[in-house]
Parts: structure tokens; C-alpha cells; sequence
């Protein structure tokens, strides 16, 4: 995904500085202790080692863009304003990117973004700061329900809905309960849903499950044993997962 995104900023003459695995940010910050933007593309267990380790010059220049994200991901590291780009486009290690939706991109430095992604033809569009949980909320309420319920059943997302509606909705009840948690707010049930479906349309042979899909079970039974909440669907998935593993 890192390399995506830098192609775009190259493309519209930005220098690009990565930060690999293994490098000390302390001391690129050192070098440049003002870039337009500090891209955090790192997966979901990596993210909160790495706000906490944010030299203090960058943390108001952070754009995050990480799938499972919520605003609590980074207030609690005390950053406050970062550039979000809630990412619609499924891109795989040598192959091009797969469209699904156009990618909302909100915050101080959306703009930069947009031109970048819009360089090397990403469908994306710049939102309103008050659009922008919804859009993180629609993101997560897709990827968590197609991979877990994708578990058990396997194939594609208009598969999942087609074939298997009831276990998708009953799936996404849960997730939604959860996510209501996290964010402590009353969400829009009904538009969420809807805006899940959207994503359906905009790739109907999407593959619902991948290598991440148990870890993504895993956290959101954690979430839920946390908030004491039941989850008959997602406990009955994990059950079935455990009881198909070979005995040791």
C-alpha cells in the first residue's frame, strides 16, 4: 500500500522518504522535522507501536489509513487532527489495484492526498470532518463482516449475500454492537448497512476471506468479551474454526 501512495506523491513532484523496517524515525526527523505528511502504512497489530514511538515533530502531520481503524486508535496517543484516507481499493503484492468504492480521504492534508491518489487514477474524494466516522465505521462493518462470516463460508461477497443473508446480517448485527461500543456512539444502523451493500456492489467477486480473517475474529471477541457483549454468530464461527483444526 506504502508503495502505491508513494508513486502518487512522486507523480505530483513530492519527495518520498521511507521509513523501513528497522530505521530510526528519530533521526529522519532530525533531517526533516517538517514534511507535508508522515503516511503511517504499517497493518492493524502495528499501528499502536508506532503512534507511540511518533517523533513529536510529525504527530500533526500523521495521515493514517489502516482497515479496523477508529478515532480512539489515535486520541489515546494524544494526537488529535491526522489526515484519514478510509481506503476502498484492494491492492496485492504484483497486481494492479481492484477498485471497490471511491476513497474518502478527510482531515488537514486530504487535499495532498487526493491529488496524489487521483495521479495515478484512484477513484477518491475529499470529505467533511463530521462524514468521516461514518466512513471508518462503513469500512470496518464490511472487511470484519465479509471475513469473518467468509469463515464459514467461504467464496465471494455477493456469494456471502446472496447464499448466506442470514448469517451475513446476523454477523453484521454483532460487529455493529461492538463498534457502537468502541466509538461510545449511537450509530446509523440502517445507512451502515446500506453503505456495506454499496461496497458489495462495487466488487461483487470479492474474496471474502484472507490470511488475516482469524486475527480479525479474534479481536473483535476480545472487544466484545470487554464490553460484555454476547455474540451468539461470531462465538458459533470461532467454535467451528476451533473444532476444524487438526488434534495436535
Amino acid at each position: 500500500m506504502g508503495d502505491l501512495f508513494a508513486r502518487g506523491f512522486l507523480k505530483c513532484g513530492h519527495p518520498v522518504h521511507p521509513i523501513l523496517r528497522g530505521s530510526r524515525p528519530e533521526s529522519v526527523a532530525q533531517a526533516i522535522p517538517e514534511p507535508d505528511l508522515v503516511l503511517v502504512a504499517v497493518g492493524e497489530t502495528e499501528l499502536h507501536p508506532v503512534l507511540a514511538s511518533m517523533p513529536s515533530a510529525w504527530r500533526t502531520r500523521l495521515g493514517l489509513l489502516q482497515n479496523e481503524l477508529l478515532p480512539c486508535d489515535w486520541q489515546r496517543h494524544g494526537i488529535t487532527d491526522p489526515t484519514v484516507i478510509v481506503v476502498w481499493f484492494d491492492k496485492k503484492k504484483g497486481r494492479p489495484f481492484v477498485p471497490v468504492l471511491p476513497t474518502p480521504v478527510a482531515g488537514p492534508r486530504a487535499g495532498l492526498v487526493v491529488q496524489s491518489l487521483e495521479a495515478i487514477e484512484v477513484p477518491c474524494h475529499t470529505i467533511p470532518d463530521e462524514e468521516l466516522l461514518y466512513e471508518l465505521v462503513r469500512k470496518n462493518l464490511y472487511i470484519l463482516t465479509i471475513n469473518i462470516a467468509g469463515l464459514r463460508t467461504g467464496g465471494t461477497v455477493s456469494e456471502l449475500w446472496d447464499r448466506h443473508r442470514e448469517l451475513a446480517e446476523k454477523t453484521a448485527d454483532e460487529i455493529l454492537d461492538i463498534q457502537e461500543w468502541l466509538t461510545q456512539t449511537r450509530l446509523p444502523r440502517g445507512r451502515l448497512m446500506a453503505g456495506m451493500l454499496e461496497g458489495f456492489a462495487g466488487d461483487p467477486n470479492h474474496i471474502c476471506t484472507g490470511r488475516t480473517a482469524p486475527a480479525r475474529l479474534r479481536r473483535a471477541l476480545d472487544h466484545a468479551k470487554a464490553a460484555g457483549i454476547a455474540t451468539p454468530t461470531l462465538t458459533a464461527i470461532a467454535e467451528g474454526l476451533a473444532a476444524a483444526m487438526p488434534a495436535s
